[in-house]
């Protein structure tokens, strides 16, 4: 089974730059988790989007790579059955012209 939870929008302090440390900007982060169902045991994604993104406001990063990072660390322990993991974040709205994002894909 793969949960996907696409376009997962919030507010969140994350930057280097002066201005993006001081005030929110519009995060949108995107997840594809693999997973061996098995009756009775699964992974609720309202849960799940709610780790996601009290992890992101509450840590007030500097860098996406950062974010990317303690996000999987955080996930693969609150949920041990993933086997595998795909995540993005973006910054919609940095650029005038265009969105700035980072991925990355683990198999475990």
């Amino acid at each position: 089974m793969t949960i996907h939870i696409e376009a997962l929008a919030f507010d969140a302090i994350i930057g280097l730059l002066d201005f993006e440390q001081e005030r929110p900007q519009r995060v949108v982060v995107d997840l594809k988790a693999g997973y061996d169902y098995i009756p009775g045991e699964f992974i609720d994604y309202a849960d799940l989007a709610t780790l996601i993104m009290e992890k992101v406001k509450q840590a007030h990063y500097k860098l996406l790579e950062d974010a990317l990072l303690e996000l999987e660390t955080l996930i693969l322990s609150t949920y041990p059955q993933i086997t595998s993991l795909y995540l993005k974040i973006s910054k919609p709205d940095i650029l005038n012209n265009g969105t700035v994002a980072l991925s990355h894909q683990w198999n475990y």
